[in-house]
C-alpha cells in the first residue's frame, strides 16, 4: 500500500459514516453472530461512536457481551470491490454519556437529533482492540489497538474545541466551507457543512453525502487550526 496500514485504517474509518455491526445474539448456548447497518462516527482517537435503540438486537447482545465488530467498507463504485479496501475493527462497546461524543456523532448524522433524545436510544463507544485492514488482494494485515493508536496524532485541546470550530466555521465562514468541498475536494452543489475536525483532516457532509479532506501534515497543537484553514482557503480560490 502507498500508505502504512495504520494510515490507511484511520483514513478508511474517518471517511465513511456508516458500517456493519457485528455482535454475538444472547440466549443461546453457543452466541450466534448477527451483523447489519448502523451509522457510525469516529472519535480523535480511532474509537467508533455509535447510538443504539434498546430495542435493537445489538442493544440486547452488547448488554450481554461487549464485543463487537465494525466493517468499514471502502469498496463503493469500484468494478471490482475485492481490489478495494476495507477494513474490520474489533473491541468492546459500553454505554457513554459524554456529550463531547454525543456532539461529535450528532454533528456527522444530524438527522440523528430527531431521535437521540428518546428514552431508549443510548450513545455507545467501542474501545478499539484490533482492526484487519484488507487493502485488495494480497494487501493484508492484523494491528493492534497500541499499533493503531501510535498513529494518531495528540492535539491538547482539539477536541474540547472542535464543536466551537464547527459552529465558527458553519456560521461565520460558510463560504469557506463551500470552497472547501467545490475546490479543494472537488464536489458538487451547495449547502456542504463541516462535521468534524481531528489532528488528521476534516469532514464535511450535504445532505446524505459524506467526504473528508486530509491534511499535508497532521495538526500538532490546536493553534494551527485558524492559519490551515485560512491557507486552505487561499488554495481553494486560486484553484
Amino acid at each position: 500500500m502507498s500508505e502504512g496500514y495504520a494510515q490507511a485504517v484511520s483514513r478508511l474509518v474517518r471517511g465513511l459514516d456508516r458500517a456493519a455491526l457485528a455482535s454475538a445474539l444472547p440466549g443461546a448456548e453457543n452466541p450466534w453472530p448477527y451483523a447489519s447497518l448502523v451509522l457510525a462516527a469516529v472519535d480523535h482517537d480511532l474509537s467508533p461512536i455509535l447510538l443504539l435503540s434498546g430495542l435493537a438486537e445489538h442493544s440486547k447482545a452488547i448488554a450481554a457481551d461487549p464485543r463487537v465488530s465494525l466493517l468499514f467498507d471502502g469498496t463503493a463504485g469500484l468494478d471490482q470491490p475485492l481490489t478495494g479496501p476495507r477494513v474490520t475493527v474489533l473491541g468492546r462497546a459500553t454505554p457513554t454519556d459524554d456529550p463531547r461524543l454525543k456532539a461529535r456523532y450528532l454533528a456527522r448524522h444530524p438527522d440523528a437529533q430527531l431521535y437521540a433524545g428518546f428514552g431508549d436510544f443510548r450513545f455507545y463507544r467501542v474501545a478499539l482492540e484490533r482492526a484487519h485492514i484488507v487493502g485488495g488482494f494480497g494487501r493484508i494485515r492484523w494491528l493492534t489497538a497500541a499499533e493503531l493508536l501510535c498513529t494518531v496524532p495528540g492535539v491538547d485541546g482539539l477536541a474540547e474545541a472542535e464543536a466551537s470550530i464547527l459552529a465558527h466555521m458553519n456560521g461565520d465562514h460558510a463560504d469557506a466551507v463551500q470552497l472547501y468541498a467545490n475546490r479543494l475536494l472537488g464536489l458538487f452543489g451547495r449547502g456542504w457543512t463541516l462535521t468534524g475536525i481531528d489532528a488528521e483532516g476534516f469532514d464535511v457532509r450535504q445532505g446524505g453525502q459524506v467526504a473528508r479532506f486530509v491534511f499535508d501534515t497532521p495538526l500538532t497543537a490546536v493553534g494551527q487550526v485558524r492559519e490551515v484553514l485560512v491557507a486552505l482557503v487561499a488554495k481553494a480560490r486560486a484553484a
